[in-house]
C-alpha cells in the first residue's frame, strides 16, 4: 500500500532490530497490555514465521516506511489489524509511529491506507480501536478519520497503581468520508 509518503509493507528480517526495540519499550506497554519482555528470537520467530495470512492468524502487521530521497526507505512504525472476524467483517486497528516522526501527519497517512485496504480489499463492514482516555493524540487521529466513540470503560487499564478509563472508538463502512 503505497501513499503519498508512506509505504506499508510486509515485515521482514531486517526489521527484528526496530520491532525488537518498540516491543521492550517499557514507556509504551500500556498501550498493548505487554507486562514482559520479547526476546530478540521471540521478534525473530514472529518475524519468520508470519504467513501475513489474514484469515488464518487474524491478525496482521504492517511496517510504516516513510520515502526518504536522501536515504531511501526509513521505517518509522507499525500499523496492525487485530482480532479479524472475516464473517462479522470487523477488526480492530493499532498504530505506533516512532517518537522521531510523530506529529508529522505519518500517524493520518497510514491510517487512512489501512481503512482504504480494511474496506475495499478485505471488505470489512468495520473497524474499531481501544484507546486509554488519557491518550488525546490517538483520540484526535481516530476521530479525525472518521471513528465515533461507542463506548466508554471504567477503571478498565491499571497502570502505575492507578486505573485509567478506555474508550471504544468504530468506524462503520459508509460513515468514510462522510458517504
Amino acid at each position: 500500500m503505497i501513499g503519498p509518503n508512506l509505504l506499508l509493507r510486509a515485515p521482514e528480517p531486517s526489521d527484528v532490530d526496530v520491532i525488537f526495540r518498540w516491543e521492550n519499550d517499557t514507556r509504551i506497554w500500556h498501550l498493548s497490555n505487554t507486562i514482559t519482555p520479547f526476546s530478540r528470537f521471540a521478534i525473530e520467530q514472529f518475524v519468520l514465521n508470519t504467513s501475513n495470512d489474514i484469515y488464518e492468524t487474524k491478525q496482521l502487521r504492517l511496517m510504516v516506511d516513510l520515502h526518504s530521497s536522501a536515504s531511501g526507505m526509513i521505517t518509522i512504525g507499525s500499523i496492525d489489524l487485530f482480532d479479524f472476524d472475516p464473517f462479522h467483517k470487523r477488526a480492530g486497528i493499532g498504530i505506533l509511529i516512532d517518537e522521531a516522526y510523530r506529529k508529522k501527519g505519518f500517524a493520518t497517512e497510514a491510517l487512512q491506507l489501512l481503512l482504504d485496504y480494511c474496506f475495499n480489499t478485505l471488505r470489512l463492514h468495520q473497524v474499531f480501536c481501544n484507546i486509554e482516555k488519557t491518550n488525546l493524540d490517538s483520540i484526535h487521529l481516530f476521530t479525525k478519520a472518521g471513528f465515533l466513540q461507542c463506548g466508554h470503560k471504567k477503571d478498565w487499564l491499571l497502570r502505575d497503581g492507578m486505573w485509567s478509563d478506555e474508550l471504544m472508538f468504530q468506524l462503520v463502512r459508509g460513515m468514510v468520508n462522510g458517504e
